[in-house]
């Protein structure tokens, strides 16, 4: 659907909307007159979209930086039409359709991630909110117990903790990503609950989960899954596109949370936490003495931390899921397919010139790689896989320090960012110099962290494009020597 096109849509519906609308009486008063309001209305909105020209492109396939996706047309007008309206879907009262909707929309997320129906979820202003509300019921389950997390999870996982006044426990985790599992069988004993990341934010890793679960059924601990950047994913697990361990066994997690706002197609904000256990409900049993009276059926601000939430984001996730369907084989599993596709093609074309050396193969669709410029590392064509990076099996030209890598990442950001319509536009990222080190034997350690390049494939773009970033990239590693 072009944009054009969507705009006439939405100008019909709203149309359509706005006489509804009208057929009630108004009693509504403009104080200072409506042509006045308007008219300065009309003002300061040109000034907004000249402001709003001051955002990268977001919506252009030279956009690979952070995890920045502009909603799909459909998702939009939907979410500007509920707005005519502004329900809140704290009370059935204050939106009875919208609340309609997004409960129709939570068994669907389940069954996509991979939890069995019947479960207790709700949309949520953000991912961060739907991990505080999971961790939240960890702590009334497990009151004394603290939460262990990996030390490449989520930064807010830490935050949230010392917010509910639980003690977090961070689990070691090599340069690779892989869990210290003798560390976390040692703590098990002081641990409630495990929070397991289907897609880490840094690099996209999807964490064992098929190692984890052992230990934790072993020891009564509880998981949450942080599936909020990776969730969607799952489409292409079930089709056997990546790796199946950990996905397989989301169903035996206690509770899980996905963004639909990332890879969802939504506006910001639309967060989702799912429980497995629907009679953790009673953790949120509470009374308000002017909401919930217009009917007997469960309000879903009775299993909400948050009050006050836009209708109009179950509105554009309900409409969005009518047309991209989640069940195999459907619109969405073929569009995750495509991001997917154009990271892998990234990350091998990124290496032929040998200007670039990637940390790892993407397991989703983030790649992380470090401008080693001129030839100095070079793979072999033919071995350009994971492993042979681990070995360090690549030809080696000249060393590299960190601190060049430092300044050749920052040159480049820099030069990509500047160059506008010709540019790229990625981002920085920051690890430490014995990672890159571990699949780069010779280079010179001579700072504690380097940084380096990281692009996010969210939007689906054609090979074409791909390729055209990585010549574009090649031309500003070139100019920066």
């Amino acid at each position: 659907m072009s944009e054009n096109s969507a705009f006439k849509l939405l100008g019909e519906h709203i149309t359509e909307l706005s006489s509804w609308l009208d057929s009630f009486p108004k009693g509504m008063v403009r104080p200072g007159g409506e042509k006045e309001e308007l008219d300065r209305a009309g003002q300061v909105l040109g000034e907004l979209v000249e402001r709003l020209k001051g955002n990268y492109p977001f919506q252009s396939g030279i956009y690979a930086g952070q995890m920045l996706k502009p909603p799909h047309e459909v998702a939009w007008a939907a979410y500007a039409l509920a707005s005519l309206i502004n329900p809140n879907n704290h009370a059935l009262d204050g939106g009875p359709p919208t609340s309609e909707m997004e409960k129709e929309v939570i068994p669907v997320l389940a069954e996509m991630i991979g939890f069995v129906n019947p479960v207790l979820g709700h949309l949520t202003s953000s991912g961060t909110i739907a991990n505080l509300e999971a961790l939240w019921v960890s702590r009334q389950v497990s009151p004394d117990k603290a939460v262990g997390f990996s030390g490449q999870a989520h930064y807010t996982h830490s935050r949230m903790c010392e917010v509910l006044g639980i003690k977090s426990i961070e689990i070691p985790v090599d340069d690779f990503g892989n869990w210290d599992l003798e560390f976390l069988e040692h703590h098990a004993g002081a641990i409630g609950t495990v929070v397991v990341t289907m897609g880490t934010t840094g690099i996209g890793r999807v964490e064992p989960l098929h190692k984890i679960l052992p230990i934790c059924q072993k020891h009564g601990i509880r998981i949450h899954l942080d599936a909020a950047y990776g969730g969607y994913f799952n489409l292409l697990a079930r089709s056997g596109d990546i790796d199946s361990s950990a996905w397989k066994l989301i169903a035996q997690a206690d509770s899980l949370v996905v963004d639909p706002h990332k890879h969802g197609l939504q506006p910001y904000g639309c967060g989702c936490v799912i429980f497995k256990d629907p009679s953790v409900g009673r953790f949120y049993k509470h009374d308000s003495p002017y909401t919930y009276f217009s009917s007997d059926d469960l309000h879903l601000g009775e299993i909400s931390l948050e009050c006050s939430r836009a209708g109009a984001a179950a509105a554009a996730l309900w409409a969005t899921i009518q047309v991209f369907d989640l069940n195999p084989g459907g619109r969405m599993e073929a569009m995750m397919r495509v991001c997917r596709n154009a990271a892998t093609q990234f990350a091998d074309e990124i290496q032929i010139k040998g200007n670039f050396l990637i940390l790892e193969n993407p397991q989703l669709d983030i790649v992380v790689y470090a401008p080693i410029i001129g030839g100095n590392s070079t793979l072999l064509a033919e071995e350009s896989t994971a492993n042979s990076v681990e070995s360090g099996n690549f030809h080696q030209k000249n060393r590299s320090k960190t601190s060049e890598i430092n300044k050749n990442s920052e040159k480049i950001f820099k030069l990509g960012m500047d160059a506008g319509k010709e540019g790229v536009y990625v981002s920085l990222y920051k690890i430490k110099s014995s990672q890159l080190k571990s699949i780069y034997p010779d280079l010179e350690v001579d700072s504690e962290t380097v940084t380096v390049l990281r692009s996010v494939f969210m939007k689906p773009i054609d090979t074409e494009m791909v390729s055209t970033l990585v010549d574009r990239l090649n031309q500003f590693a070139a100019s920066s020597t």
